[in-house]
């Protein structure tokens, strides 16, 4: 085999490499979080809109799952290979102006609902707070990592106007992901036995210097588990 062909058979392998899917990164076998796709009223999943008409409820589940990219582009950065930053990056640029007019719908829905402007941007900065807040992962830093990763890499590949359809696709997977599932192929614990015995300490069973009381309490030392 030529050098040509050795270094080319060593990028391709590195090609591979990076292209391994988000799973492998921390499990062999990820959870399935896959959920059925949302409108942007169902409860517990977004922060409520009472009131709200469909395109503000789209609005809002566009916003949240945007909210939601930021936060993974922000908590994720220990694993670079997600590219949970630089997809986030990228879905700005590519979906501007649906992020934008989204967020022009939530004013006027703040607004309308708080009566004036400052009132409605005031309501709307909590409203944002509360978003960020939700997605928040402790426990289940790692699958929320690797499912933002992968929303984001539909994202990128969406067509302009379809980020609204890929969070409504994906939201219910990404709020499944805050749960902590770890390893699905293997069992979690390690199998060892933690049992512990201690010997019987009743004070009947032995002697002042300490040795077992073979009359009172058998021919053996009993053993008591704990």
């Amino acid at each position: 085999m030529n050098v040509s062909r050795m270094v080319f058979g060593a990028v391709l392998l590195a090609g591979l490499a990076c292209a391994t899917p988000a799973s492998a990164q921390f499990y062999f076998k990820s959870k399935d979080l896959r959920g059925a796709p949302i409108k942007g009223d169902e409860p517990g999943l977004l922060q409520p809109l009472p009131g709200a008409t469909d395109p503000e409820l789209r609005a809002g589940l566009v916003w949240s799952m945007r909210s939601a990219l930021n936060v993974a582009a922000l908590q994720c950065q220990f694993e670079p290979t997600l590219l949970t930053v630089d997809n986030y990056n990228a879905i700005l640029g590519d979906h501007k102006d649906e992020l934008k007019k989204s967020y022009d719908t939530l004013l006027k829905y703040f607004t309308r609902i708080n009566k004036t402007k400052a009132a409605g941007q005031s309501a709307f900065d909590q409203y944002g707070g509360r978003t960020y807040s939700s997605f928040t992962a402790i426990a289940g830093q790692y699958s929320f990592c690797q499912t933002a990763s992968s929303i984001g890499r539909d994202m990128i590949f969406a067509q302009r106007g379809g980020f609204g359809d890929v969070a409504s696709r994906r939201m219910r997977e990404l709020r499944n992901s805050l749960i902590p599932w770890g390893e699905q192929q293997f069992r979690r614990d390690s199998g060892a036995d933690a049992r512990m015995f201690l010997p019987q300490l009743d004070p009947l069973c032995w002697t002042k210097k300490d040795e077992w009381n073979v009359k009172k309490c058998g021919p053996t030392v009993q053993w008591v588990r704990l």
